[in-house]
């Protein structure tokens, strides 16, 4: 719900080293903020402090204190897994104030992914309208020489679900791997010239050193939440969810639980545009709500979405990257994507945000649904729910029957990306990245 409230804003001007004032604003709805003046003037990044909220918490930190203490080597970096005990031994008030970071993580195939490539000028020089790398298709209409890469593209040539099911061997996700390895990638030119741009056709060997720029820029990432999978239908399917048997022989689902970035910051309170991240082996930045971004869905008590709800979009410099973190994936009968390695740091600004990162998996569910008729169909139709805890186990209950399950992610590498971004924020090679504006988000 939309609420007004009076609160103080301090406007920072971080180059001009803290100079700032404190003005009395109105506050309406998602972080519109509004200085109350004759006439009303929009503010859209503002470093906002509600004076309502402090007071309500017993445990106050800021981002400037927590990123002092990490530049001092003082600060207490948590992953979401050990904060858990913590919470339970300790109590939320002591633990907010002992713990300045849990550090979350998540490796998962992410089909919205992609990279923004300059390739340089040829000679003579060519606008390149069509591009391929290693024979996969690139977008090339934006301008000269740049290109996106995106994940799923498959490459030239493949006998794609001709010969179902499709192996997918190659395509965008292999692309973007070889590339952050270093690998020779054949870069191959097209264009109907132009006075100025007058050649039609250009081959080359690059890597990823040739390339004037390289970032990955991915338009959705990290689900906050995800479907659990099943077939009801009486045939095998293939599926970005995996090998689906008939009859709910089996059940795939997606997501690191309790380790996910979005499940430990539910309402997205600490996450928005300028986050810095842990994003392929390196760190990015969050750059927007990333597409199909929807707060508003079923939650638990514990305000933990049950279905699908935020995503993020994210950057990154590509060259900076690791094939351990980005890896190309040949998803039987589907097609290709990539998967992304992604950790976010949360702050532990008061007690509040202590206990949405003390969720445990036994807390987070997830909804099952029907991948042989009802999802191709159109039709969104729960057929039950259950918890990570229960996920991750094996097996669940379903119907009566006891069904084995498999996940499409990896816990393992979401613990390790945890662990690799507590050791650099304990190391002061990261701070944390005050968000210009939080992302879209329910009243918690």
């Amino acid at each position: 719900m939309s609420r007004q409230v009076k609160i103080t804003v301090r406007i920072v001007f971080e180059k001009s080293g803290g100079f700032g004032t404190d003005t009395p604003v109105c506050c309406h709805g998602r972080g519109f903020l509004f200085v109350l003046f004759t006439d009303l003037v929009y503010f859209p990044m503002l470093y906002v402090r509600d004076s309502d909220q402090m007071k309500k918490h017993k445990v106050n930190k800021t981002y400037r204190e927590i990123n002092e203490r990490i530049k001092k080597g003082r600060a207490v970096v948590v992953t979401a897994e050990e904060i858990i005990d913590i919470v339970k031994k300790k109590g939320d008030i002591a633990a907010a104030r002992e713990i300045d970071v849990v550090t979350t993580g998540t490796f998962s195939p992410m089909c919205s992914s992609g990279a923004f490539l300059n390739f340089g000028h040829t000679s003579p020089k060519i606008r390149a309208s069509k591009v391929w790398l290693n024979d996969v298709s690139a977008y090339g209409s934006i301008a000269a020489v740049d290109c996106y890469i995106g994940a799923t593209e498959v490459v030239e040539g493949d006998p794609l679900n001709s010969i179902h099911p499709g192996e997918f061997n190659y395509g965008g996700g292999h692309v973007i791997e070889d590339l952050v390895a270093g690998k020779v990638i054949r870069l191959r030119l097209e264009s109907y010239g132009t006075d100025c741009y007058p050649a039609r056709k250009h081959e080359k060997n690059v890597t990823i050193h040739d390339l004037r720029d390289a970032f990955l820029f991915n338009p959705r990432t990290a689900y906050q939440n995800y479907n659990c999978a099943v077939n009801m239908s009486d045939r095998t399917i293939y599926t970005y969810m995996g090998v689906l048997r008939p009859d709910m022989a089996n059940v795939t689902y997606s997501t690191s639980g309790q380790l996910s970035p979005l499940l430990n910051d539910p309402y997205f309170k600490t996450i928005g545009i300028g986050t810095r991240i842990f994003l392929g082996g390196a760190q990015g930045f969050v750059a927007w709500p990333g597409t199909q971004h929807n707060p508003d869905v079923l939650r638990g008590e514990n305000g933990v979405p049950k279905e699908g709800a935020g995503t993020l979009a994210t950057i990154g410099n590509l060259k900076d990257m690791s094939p351990e973190w980005l890896v190309g994936a040949s998803i039987l009968g589907y097609g290709v994507s990539l998967y992304v390695g992604i950790g976010v740091p949360i702050p532990i600004l008061n007690e509040e945000m202590v206990r949405y990162t003390a969720v445990r998996d036994e807390d987070i569910y997830a909804q099952i649904y029907d991948y042989g008729v009802d999802y191709p169909s159109g039709i969104s139709k729960s057929l039950g729910e259950a918890s990570y805890k229960e996920l991750r186990s094996g097996k669940i209950k379903l119907d009566g029957r006891v069904i084995p399950t498999a996940p499409m992610s990896s816990y393992y590498k979401a613990r390790e990306i945890a662990g690799i971004l507590k050791d650099w924020i304990e190391k002061r090679e990261f701070l944390l990245g005050e968000p210009q504006q939080l992302l879209p988000s329910d009243s918690a």
